[in-house]
């Protein structure tokens, strides 16, 4: 039974990555038309399918139409199976409720592996002897939520598991069939109880307060776990305030995923997607799309979808404030994907209405031209348009004469508001010395997200005829120095990220000068002293690397703004040791160490 609701977890989550509908034909001026009709919020929707996507769109369709079969036949097996009777023999739960064996077959397969951090977090709640709050395990797909809840099973003394129970709820499912069986189990005794994708409850977070208030408030533990983490954010600001306790998965630090996955190396935790999917790469491919046709449905399904979804049920639709045009015109996923791809870019106006370019393949050409073995200017000669188009295909990010809504700068503000709140963006400052003026730089704590959209670049420059017409050997290093391009990117902001978030107390920011830059500065302001810092991604070292720490004009320029230097470091692949008072460090060990 187990296995079953596993199956049906991974269904329904990748039946909602495709689009639902039917293709429908229209004749207009001796000139056939195609359609997707579909409804939504019970009104009938078509939108205009270009003749290029739409034998991609009939897959898509098809392949929908094989999962949800699938996923039918197994809500019948399901329904067969789940008849828990009660003691006297005449009710039965309305939700899938695990218990006894069927709970430890459930769990039993995560127990070999290695526990997250704020694992101790959830078993502090379930051992408190009085607590009346719910706890809620919030966190975008594949960082670990159900495997936290199964691991705090397993963890239970034989009396404690004796009286846990786990339900999990489906679409089409009520509070008043959790209510239901709710009071049906705490009649049988049960005092801890796990309730996933709680939030595909329409009513969640307009009376989730009925879970603290009656059965928490009696001395229940109720772990709540799900995938709309926003939703849960409403919920704690209006139902559940300060009547419930948060545990956040989002964000897994590199020192966390290499403990826990046993996975060493930066390269591996960006191309992981920072995230704890024992599948390693797959992260991004599986996609059940297919190939090519997206690399982002991880940016639909876990974030635009929990968006949007949170937003239908907030107020009772009222929330939507700016994005309501966007959504009605079914563009909100293209935008929140622009504003992903657009991570170093500021929210505003101009980031969601340009023709969309890629800052990374720019970037790319000017380090091939710039290259001192082999200068190339290959992807100065390629078909740019003809590339960025393919990689508009790949994102599905609408360009501007395609967008129906007229795009203002509020509704980037209040994307930008949303992704923040769900812990997937956090903004450094850059700090331009000479002017003492500030810029923000968002990045984005999930790297395969933009790993993934950096691999669509690749994929599309791959088809490019140029590139194609080269020796494979050439095309190969090409290809691998626009790889390592965009990973050191990543790079950098990945080690922004982390040393900002373990590092709370000081200043972390990029300090640039007329010429020249740091990647990193830390500003300690108790003792007005700071570090600075180069990153790079490489495992060799030269003098070049730190000639910008040891400018002397620099530093002076340093010294007045932050206080004194405690130490120059560049942080790369290679050993650690120093140099001319430069400090190399591994980049793996100072990850570690934070």
């Amino acid at each position: 039974m187990a296995d079953i609701l596993r199956r049906i977890n991974e269904l329904e989550v990748l039946v909602e990555q495709f689009p639902k509908g039917s293709i429908g034909k229209k004749t207009v001026n001796d000139r056939l038309y195609y359609y997707l009709r579909y409804t939504e919020n019970k009104k009938k929707k078509e939108k205009y399918i270009p003749y290029d996507r739409l034998e991609a769109l009939q897959k898509q369709l098809a392949r929908r139409d094989e999962l949800q079969s699938e996923l039918d036949g197994l809500y019948t097996v399901r329904e067969k199976e789940t008849r828990y009777q009660t003691a006297a023999g005449s009710e039965i739960f309305r939700t899938e409720v695990l218990t006894g064996a069927a709970l430890y077959e459930f769990a039993e397969p995560v127990k070999n592996l290695k526990k997250r951090d704020c694992f101790k977090e959830l078993e502090a709640y379930l051992n408190h002897p009085h607590i009346e709050k719910v706890l809620i395990l919030y966190g975008l797909r594949r960082t670990g939520k159900t495997t936290l809840a199964r691991q705090a099973i397993l963890n239970m003394d034989e009396e404690t598991f004796s009286r846990t129970a786990y339900m999990h709820i489906r679409k089409g499912r009520t509070l008043a069939d959790i209510n239901f069986d709710l009071k049906e189990l705490q009649a049988r005794g049960y005092k801890y109880i796990f309730i996933d994708e709680v939030t595909l409850l329409d009513e969640f977070i307009e009376g989730g307060s009925l879970l603290s208030d009656i059965y928490a408030a009696s001395g229940i533990k109720i772990v709540l776990s799900g995938t709309d983490s926003l939703g849960f954010l409403f919920a704690r600001a209006d139902e559940l305030y300060d009547r419930c306790i948060l545990i956040h998965t989002t964000f897994i630090p590199y020192r966390e995923f290499e403990r826990v996955l046993d996975v060493k190396g930066v390269d591996e935790y960006i191309r992981y997607g920072g995230t704890m999917s024992v599948s390693g790469k797959d992260y991004m491919s599986q996609s059940p799309f297919i190939s090519s046709i997206s690399a982002s449905d991880y940016t639909v399904s876990a974030i635009a979808h929990n968006i949007q979804h949170s937003l239908k049920y907030y107020q009772y639709g009222g929330h939507f404030r700016a994005l309501q045009d966007l959504y009605d015109h079914d563009e909100l996923t293209s935008a929140i994907n622009r504003v992903v791809e657009d991570m170093n870019h500021r929210f505003t106006v101009e980031v969601l209405t340009k023709d969309f370019r890629s800052s990374d393949l720019s970037l790319a050409a000017k380090n091939l031209r710039k290259d001192k073995n082999e200068p190339n200017v290959i992807l100065d000669q390629i078909e740019s348009d003809r590339v960025t188009d393919r990689l508009i295909e790949l994102l599905e990010i609408k360009n501007k004469e395609n967008q129906i809504t007229d795009i203002k700068e509020y509704p980037a503000i209040e994307i930008k508001e949303y992704l923040d709140r769900l812990d997937l963006t956090v903004d450094i400052d850059i700090i331009i010395l000479s002017s003492g003026k500030k810029i923000k730089r968002t990045l984005i704590t999930q790297p395969g997200l933009r790993y993934c959209q950096a691999d669509a670049l690749i994929t599309a420059l791959e088809e490019d005829e140029q590139v194609k017409n080269l020796s494979a050997g050439k095309r190969n290093k090409i290809i691998n120095r626009i790889r390592t391009t965009i990973i050191g990117r990543i790079l950098e902001d990945m080690i922004l990220l982390e040393t900002l978030k373990a590092r709370p107390d000081k200043k972390v920011c990029k300090v640039q000068f007329s010429e020249g830059e740091f990647d990193m500065l830390v500003y300690d302001p108790h003792t007005v002293t700071c570090k600075i810092f180069e990153i790079k991604h490489s495992s060799q070292h030269t003098p070049r690397q730190y000639r910008y720490l040891t400018d002397e004009d620099l530093l002076e320029k340093t010294e007045f703004a932050f206080g004194r230097i405690t130490e120059r470091t560049v942080l790369y692949n290679g050993e650690t040791f120093e140099e001319n008072g430069i400090h190399y460090q591994n980049i793996r060990e100072y990850l570690n160490s934070l």
